[in-house]
């Protein structure tokens, strides 16, 4: 086999008539001429998605946001690029992989937005903004500004340039329930000094859904000379969004939570003009210092997982990105809007439809977050994950595509009952 058939036979490009996928887009075009809104509450549309997954039947998965599990044909064909891998060996290594990581660049591109050349594959968005954290040219004094409830990753790497450099971070407490954009764009403001460098936000604030006003911050942030560093582990794929439209200078994410791509795999994204102020983590070949691919050296990787994301792209691109954040925003109303009236319910996530997606946090008072978590399993068989985190102390529900209305009656019926349970604590006796 000459090196052209070989590069046809295995190249992504090949992958772009998978029947499933093809399946799938002949399904959803028969609801093309539905509205958005209406087709997010459609049940038999969404139940023929459900059977492109397998579905634990064992309990109810409301924990989809540490990692979203590949659909049935994602993962046969993400197998199947072991086996391939397994087959050619280091043949494949050494003709087509580069060729295929760039046709992976340029798909990942395309749907955020950018150009192929602000952005390099990672593993996770700890990796990615990592990256810009550890690689940033710090001077001893210089500030950074995060949010208590920003990711513990990126919060334990700027204690580490602390340690190293003398960075001081400088922190803000976001509200559950915030009255405007303007209340959060002042929390940072009030932060800023003349040393401030960078600030890392989150656009979807991984502990409660909190759609942040990313935009708004890096505009009122670049007026100041200061750069901006977006945590998008949560944001990418389940909203609907361009990455340029956010006016953001560096953003990482995580392919394997709402693209459903296989485990360790992720991307960067680097605003062309800042490419050159990164330090790489590990030393790359003389390249041009605006070229990106020098940061993204990490030695010999898994590239059946950077295979498994094209794949993922053709899936989540069959259901339309659209649709898909309806739906997400859909089930999260639709339990919330049923519990938040409850007495010793509380919600911590934002009311406002706009500030949150699929992701939400709900408590129940006088229960801890672990409790709450063990009672939803145990007795109800409802997989949740315990948060206690500033402000923020709950379970956190993370409901995905497949997610039925009908799982979602049940959780609400689990903390209906949860919540009676709870005795209020006795008024004290006046001292005599």
């Amino acid at each position: 086999m000459d090196k052209r058939t070989f590069l046809k036979n295995f190249s992504l490009l090949s992958m772009a008539t998978l029947p499933g996928v093809n399946a799938l887009s002949n399904v959803v075009e028969q609801y093309e001429h539905i509205p958005l809104s209406e087709l997010a509450a459609d049940e038999d549309f969404w139940a023929t998605i459900r059977k492109g997954y397998r579905i634990n039947p064992d309990y109810i998965n409301l924990e989809n946001g540490y990692y979203c599990m590949m659909p049935e044909e994602t993962m046969f064909h993400y197998l199947q690029h072991v086996k391939d891998l397994n087959f050619l060996a280091s043949r494949y290594m050494r003709t087509v992989m580069a060729e295929n990581q760039a046709e992976i660049r340029k798909r990942l591109a395309l749907m955020a937005g950018c150009d192929a050349d602000e952005l390099i594959l990672t593993r996770n968005t700890t990796e990615s903004l990592d990256l810009v954290i550890g690689g940033y040219k710090w001077e001893a004094g210089d500030e950074a500004i995060m949010a208590r409830q920003d990711y513990g990753a990126m919060r334990n790497m700027f204690r580490l340039v602390k340690e190293r450099y003398g960075v001081v971070s400088k922190r803000i407490s976001l509200p559950n329930h915030p009255e405007s954009d303007e209340e959060i764009l002042a929390l940072y403001a009030e932060k800023i000094t003349e040393k401030t460098k960078l600030i890392l936000i989150s656009h979807i604030v991984n502990i409660n859904g909190h759609v942040l006003p990313v935009k708004k911050i890096c505009d009122m942030a670049h007026e100041r000379g200061i750069e901006v560093m977006v945590d998008g582990a949560h944001a990418f794929a389940q909203l609907d969004f361009k990455i340029p439209d956010l006016n953001c200078d560096y953003y990482g994410t995580s392919l394997h939570k709402w693209l459903s791509a296989p485990l360790g795999a992720g991307f960067l994204y680097v605003k062309k003009d800042k490419i050159e102020k990164l330090w790489p983590l590990m030393a790359e070949d003389v390249k041009p210092m605006d070229d990106i691919d020098r940061l993204g050296h990490t030695g010999t990787k898994p590239v059946h997982v950077d295979l498994g994301i094209a794949n993922a792209i053709d899936y989540h691109n069959a259901i339309g990105s659209k649709r898909k954040e309806e739906r997400l925003r859909f089930l999260k109303n639709y339990w919330i809007d049923k519990v938040k009236n409850i007495p010793n319910i509380v919600v911590n996530s934002p009311w406002q439809i706009e500030r949150s997606c699929a992701i939400a946090n709900v408590s129940i008072k006088t229960i801890s977050p672990n409790q709450m978590a063990k009672t939803l399993m145990d007795e109800y068989q409802i997989w949740t994950v315990a948060i206690n985190r500033p402000n923020v102390r709950g379970c956190r529900i993370t409901p995905n595509v497949f997610t039925t209305t009908k799982e979602l009656d049940t959780f609400v019926r689990a903390l209906t009952d949860m919540a009676s349970r709870v005795k209020e604590a006795p008024t004290a006796l006046p001292v005599k």
